[in-house]
């Protein structure tokens, strides 16, 4: 709750992405609240009432993976939500002058996102939601250390960090009232 929460104030790709990790992690540990308090809550250095609450804030994430029929995969639709919205400002971007630079960093990624939907067979997303999905996807090969996948998304991969990190940076900076959509660059 508490990396959380400092995620999606600094970062709404780190947050969605750690979001993610979280829900595959609950699944693992089969939404058991003795499980989830033993390896989740436990751990933490924080006191008693702050355990509860993070604790009850991991159930509360068990409970609408349930509510979303998503206990055997799948993401929380508040994810999706927030995906969609970077979806409508990576759109914006591409058209407005203020996305400029964003647009250099976007450009090299767009020629390879046909390929990263064959690999990843992903034909009905967005372009931004299959970013995250291949970023993901990495992250997953990685863990298994599964090189034979990793390496089929791998020079993708180096094509949608920067352009995901871009994104993100702006969508804060508009969070924030930093960043003018609607200014020149």
């Amino acid at each position: 709750m508490y990396i959380a929460q400092q995620k999606r104030r600094e970062n709404i790709a780190e947050y969605i992405l750690y979001l993610w990790q979280l829900e595959d992690l609950l699944r693992a540990l089969k939404f058991s609240p003795e499980a989830i308090y033993t390896s989740l809550v436990e751990p933490n250095e924080c006191s008693e009432q702050e355990k509860q609450q993070l604790f009850m804030w991991y159930m509360s994430l068990v409970g609408l993976l349930k509510e979303e029929g998503k206990e055997e995969s799948g993401h929380l639709s508040h994810t999706l939500h927030l995906i969609s919205d970077v979806e409508n400002l990576h759109l914006q971007l591409l058209t407005l002058p203020s996305g400029a630079h964003y647009r250099t960093v976007w450009a090299p990624l767009k020629e390879e996102l046909s390929r990263l939907r064959i690999v990843l067979a992903r034909d009905g997303v967005s372009d931004i939601e299959l970013c995250f999905r291949a970023l993901y996807a990495t992250m997953l090969y990685r863990i298994k250390g599964d090189q034979s996948k990793t390496g089929a998304i791998e020079d993708v991969v180096t094509l949608i960090s920067p352009a995901i990190a871009t994104l993100a940076d702006i969508y804060g900076k508009v969070e924030r009232g930093e960043f003018n959509l609607f200014e020149n660059a």
